[in-house]
């Protein structure tokens, strides 16, 4: 067995994790496109709402059936036919006159995003060997890298040149197609590593213990369970993102630029936080680390509401650190509770959890109007609660080893075979 089938393949990860970053560089655009478009068509805000929900439904709800396609059977070339949908989609939306054409220039947009996570997260847990967390840690920057680069692509082309320019935003997908389709061959080479590896170790099991190694079967309960707490965190993370620059200026009485500056640093605490957390998760597990982020979440989003501008942004860095650092652990649970349908556990927590916390966050846009910004921020304080709750139920990990230390271990067992 190659000894590279028992460790983290970085130059592969590198480059899953860069064209996850161009992938999602289509989401982050969509919202910042919308000021031109309303301005220059004069259209109102309820269509300008409609594109990101018909963004959000087509890259987030649909994943799960991308999910299940792969699962039945493996498509890696929808990475690069993704990323060619998602470009050609977005490319062509400042040139529609009509809502309704822009209206489905995003939604094909999207459904080119929607079918690259699925084999991307596919991808990346191959790559990442037996460090799971700490592999898909890396491949969620390069995610968050993408929501942020959007708005900035989009104020560089759309700004200086006019709605017209949407045209260069099909560069990054290109690129993300070419780089994703030249990775193919090495795809598909760690696909097959990882399951032969597996045949290996199963094999090596049964010779050590004298019996056949047991039958990895999906566990729908847990993963049911694991979905909701994944769309509780995912309302309180759209929460904050809609609710906070408002809350700053009208609550707090802030210049527009603290309450930017505290979405920053959420952002910011939230990236470095993703890749501190994959790297805990496999040494002390992905349960008890689930377990203290929903745990400090609540008592922090308190913090943030008691507060003034200063103890709420440095309460907001804190929420990002430990709530968006679980994102790609609850990718890698989610894998490991349905092990013979990855897409589908891709699709779902990256998916579809994730798009119903930002509908279920959109809806909460009516209690803003009625009692202010600070309501539904009042509102989402419990939803911790509602997580934590679903990750106590979750079951235990077992064995209380690290992955590394089990991985130590592994290499005498293969030797055996």
């Amino acid at each position: 067995m190659p000894q590279d089938a028992l460790q983290l393949d970085r130059r592969q990860m590198t480059r899953l994790a860069l064209a996850h970053a161009l992938c999602d560089v289509y989401q982050g655009a969509v919202p910042a496109l919308l000021p031109f478009l309303l301005t220059a068509h004069d259209w109102s805000y309820g269509t300008g709402s409609l594109l990101v929900l018909a963004a959000t439904m087509s890259s987030s709800i649909v994943q799960p059936l991308f999910g299940h396609l792969s699962d039945r059977r493996p498509a890696p070339w929808l990475m690069p036919a993704g990323f060619v949908v998602a470009a050609a989609g977005l490319a062509v939306v400042g040139l529609l006159g009509s809502p309704v054409a822009a209206f489905l220039a995003v939604l094909a947009s999207g459904l080119g995003v929607a079918a690259f996570h699925p084999e991307g997260s596919r991808a990346a847990a191959y790559a990442a060997g037996p460090l799971k967390a700490t592999g898909m840690s890396y491949f969620s920057v390069g995610g968050n890298a993408g929501w942020a680069l959007g708005p900035m692509l989009v104020t560089a082309t759309v700004l200086p040149f006019g709605l017209h320019a949407t045209v260069l935003l099909a560069l990054p997908g290109l690129a993300g197609a070419v780089l994703t389709a030249r990775e193919l061959p090495r795809l598909r080479e760690a696909r097959t590593r990882a399951t032969a590896h597996a045949a290996a170790l199963a094999r090596a099991t049964t010779a050590a213990n004298g019996r056949a190694a047991a039958v990895l079967h999906d566990d729908w309960r847990a993963f049911v369970t694991l979905t909701g707490a994944v769309a509780a965190r995912s309302i309180v993370y759209f929460g904050l993102m809609t609710f906070v620059p408002l809350y700053f200026t009208d609550v707090l009485h802030t210049p527009k630029a603290a309450g930017e500056t505290a979405l920053i640093a959420f952002l910011v605490a939230g990236a470095l936080g993703t890749l501190v957390g994959g790297r805990l998760a496999d040494r002390i597990g992905r349960r008890p680390l689930l377990l203290a982020s929903f745990t400090l979440q609540a008592p922090l989003l308190i913090l943030f509401l008691l507060g003034g501008p200063v103890l709420a942004t440095v309460a907001l860095g804190l929420i990002g650190l430990i709530a968006i650092a679980t994102f790609s652990i609850s990718v890698v649970m989610g894998q490991a509770y349905l092990p013979n349908h990855l897409g589908v556990a891709s699709g779902v927590t990256l998916g579809l959890a994730i798009g119903v916390g930002g509908l279920a966050a959109a809806a909460l846009g009516p209690l803003a109007d009625a009692a202010g910004p600070r309501a539904p921020l009042e509102v989402i304080v419990l939803l911790p609660l509602a997580g934590l709750a679903c990750v106590l139920a979750l079951p235990r990990e077992a064995g209380a080893a690290s992955v590394r230390a089990r991985l130590r271990r592994r290499p005498a067992l293969l030797r055996a075979s």
